[in-house]
């Protein structure tokens, strides 16, 4: 049986400023056309708004903070159970997790216009990290999707 995933963590290498496998990450998921200097020029100049804006941490603990309250512990998935569909509640794996967040920071960044990219990606994270934001309010709203479906949870196997 193939194996579900790429090896694609272990050649990951970790981004030459703060030895992080979590930026790196991010930073291909920001990239375009095969851009990655452009993507890390963009991060790294986030990053050192955020270190302007927020003086109680760190650039990076702000970044994996925003990333932590951005995940999502539980989303709706499609069943379909005897000639009818139904949303059902189902946890997150922690690697989904991972992307769908990264995945809700950058639409959200994207959304916002007439910005440079750095500045709207700084405002992203900084609101990720107090809790608000375009990201936050897209995991609430899957959060709040799977609430109000928990009568099918039992569908769930």
């Amino acid at each position: 049986m193939a194996k579900k995933f790429t090896a694609s963590n272990q050649q990951l290498k970790p981004d030459p400023r703060f030895s992080s496998k979590l930026v790196s990450k991010f930073v291909n998921c920001l990239m375009w056309d095969g851009k990655k200097n452009t993507a890390q020029k963009v991060f790294y100049d986030a990053m050192d708004i955020i270190g302007d804006r927020v003086k109680d941490a760190e650039a990076l603990e702000v970044f994996e903070k925003a990333i932590g309250n951005v995940r999502p512990l539980i989303e709706v998935r499609s069943k379909r159970v005897g000639g009818s569909s139904y949303q059902v509640p189902m946890q997150v794996n922690s690697r989904r997790q991972q992307s769908l967040a990264f995945r809700w920071i950058l639409a959200a960044a994207r959304s916002k216009k007439g910005k440079p990219m750095s500045q709207r990606l700084a405002s992203e994270l900084i609101d990720a990290y107090h809790g608000s934001g375009g990201a936050m309010t897209t995991r609430e709203n899957v959060h709040r999707m799977a609430d109000a479906n928990k009568a099918f949870a039992h569908f769930a196997w």
